[in-house]
């Protein structure tokens, strides 16, 4: 099973076609080549000031207010929170911020830097070809190389002792234990199509799960890789997903709600574990300038949003969510807890 997951990453980029082979006769740097698959704005527009984004229809109503945001140094790669503390990674390096924005300290990393994800005093941070593990103040734990040579790794997700890491390489899912023990590939009955890094990936309870990129759909398996079921379709509505690629990011609510973040017409939405959709949280207008996907994160009745250079801190607020289909929304959801608006 192993020796059919080795596929190179030039035979990988060569799949996308003609453009991408061509870019690859031409010498495009690896990195050049991630930030056009990814980040096309860091190549196409070099730095991170304001560009314009033509948009299109009205903005739709949002229960989120932003109430805060502040820049960073550069570009965010990987984003979490741990405590009163949030994670900004940057190329090779991972910054220590308070909530207000302040940095408190950073350190360095082996390698670039895809995913983090915070467990109890850890920090699992993701690289294209290895998992280190860190304190919450930076300090090396532990690390282990990928199972197989070939893999560029994109997104990770961790539930009780296992490890879940898409594989943007080798179309597949690697699982892990939190020592490093390799446990199986995972691979979709669909067949994962993945034309860039969008290969997102979650747990709630004993599931896992994963973004379909190029068939815009999010599958759901078992602690045991089994799959279970999908969800999702393409288009530009509510409750479906757009672009060549997409959903991006995924992260989850305390009770289980799935999160998902687009790029190309960035928007943010809230579906159940069973694929219903609920709402739209925040679209691009909300969202602000470029079309790059934003991390986030449910803390309490905000959401953390990352991207570019920034986090910014959007509040719900019950008179905006009127206006919403989270107005009407029965699910007890803790991103509205304690509100007094």
């Amino acid at each position: 099973m192993g020796e059919n997951k080795k596929i190179s990453r030039k035979d990988f980029f060569r799949v996308g076609g003609s453009t991408v082979a061509g870019l690859s006769i031409m010498g495009i740097a690896g990195n050049h080549l991630y930030k056009m698959l990814a980040k096309p704005e860091e190549l196409f527009y070099g730095d991170q000031g304001e560009r314009t984004v033509v948009r299109r229809g009205e903005a739709l109503p949002s229960p989120y207010r932003k109430i805060f945001a502040f820049k960073v140094e550069e570009p965010i790669t990987a984003f979490e929170m741990a405590g009163d503390r949030l994670y900004a990674a940057a190329d090779k390096s991972i910054r220590i911020l308070n909530r207000e924005g302040a940095e408190e300290h950073r350190f360095a990393t082996a390698d670039v830097v895809r995913d983090v994800v915070s467990v109890g005093d850890e920090l699992y941070v993701l690289h294209p070809t290895m998992i280190g593990v860190y304190t919450l103040a930076g300090a090396t734990v532990r690390s282990w190389e990928a199972c197989s040579p070939e893999s560029d790794y994109c997104s990770m997700a961790i539930a009780g002792d296992e490890i879940f890491v898409t594989d943007a390489s080798n179309k597949n899912i690697c699982q892990y234990n939190r020592e490093g023990a390799f446990r199986r590939f995972i691979d979709s009955p669909n067949g994962f199509i993945v034309p860039s890094y969008s290969f997102g990936i979650t747990t709630v309870g004993d599931k896992v799960y994963c973004s379909n990129p190029g068939r815009h759909t999010v599958e759901c398996y078992d602690m045991q890789g089994e799959f279970v079921a999908s969800f999702g379709k393409a288009g530009s509505e509510a409750g479906a997903f757009s672009g060549c690629c997409n959903p991006v990011h995924l992260t989850t609510t305390p009770t289980g709600d799935i999160i998902t973040s687009e790029k190309g017409t960035p928007r943010i939405s809230c579906y159940g574990r069973d694929g219903k959709y609920h709402a739209t949280l925040l679209d691009e207008f909300a969202l602000g300038v470029g079309y790059e996907a934003r991390e986030v994160r449910a803390d309490g009745n905000r959401l953390i949003v990352a991207g570019a250079n920034s986090v910014s801190v959007f509040q719900y607020e019950e008179r905006f969510a009127q206006q919403t289909a989270c107005g009407d929304c029965e699910v007890d959801c803790p991103l509205r807890k304690g509100v007094t608006i």
